[in-house]
């Protein structure tokens, strides 16, 4: 990373604060986020002892999802008939993303899986349907937010997340047919 990192970080949480902020949000943080979080946090990361801002960041993916529901942009076939009313399709798309791997907030928009509970998970930028990969894994995404989403090649295979790799690839084919 680059010589300006000090700017960008700020003092660790105790074990105790991500054991709370765990039990408190129902998650389970891969080891490499707790290694980092013990040794140092972004300032502009997401605060894990203030509980409405954490609700809000574990609620967007799915309320970002609902909006693209609700305007007809985002449905899979395999998730069946479009309901018609709103409550039903705010009710199977829950369902959908209770199924898929809960992502744990980052900064932003940007988010690690909490699935596989292993290091080197990919980090996803999720706004709605324009899903995108942030980094191959927590290293290479604060290098990639601090230096240059593209400064850098990216793998060639980055690790599949059931759900939020399938929204990645298939909002990147929409976007090359456009």
């Amino acid at each position: 990373m680059s010589g300006n990192d000090t700017v960008r970080w700020t003092k660790g949480y105790t074990q105790s604060e991500l054991d709370r902020a765990q039990r408190r949000f129902d998650l389970v943080f891969p080891p490499d986020l707790i290694a980092l979080l013990r040794r140092k946090r972004p300032v502009d990361g997401h605060d894990w002892t203030d509980d409405r801002a954490i609700r809000q960041a574990l609620d967007w993916p799915f309320e970002s999802l609902r909006y693209f529901v609700e305007n007809g942009r985002l449905w899979w076939s395999e998730w069946g008939r479009w309901p018609s009313n709103a409550r039903a399709r705010e009710e199977k798309l829950r369902e959908i993303i209770s199924r898929a791997p809960k992502l744990i907030p980052l900064i932003g928009h940007r988010y690690l899986p909490a699935q596989p509970h292993e290091s080197g998970n990919p980090i996803f930028s999720i706004y709605g349907i324009d899903a995108i990969y942030y980094g191959a894994n927590l290293n290479d995404y604060f290098e990639r937010e601090f230096a240059g989403w593209n400064d850098k090649p990216w793998p060639a295979k980055i690790k599949y997340i059931p759900f939020w790799s399938e929204l990645v690839e298939r909002f990147a084919q929409d976007r090359n047919t456009s």
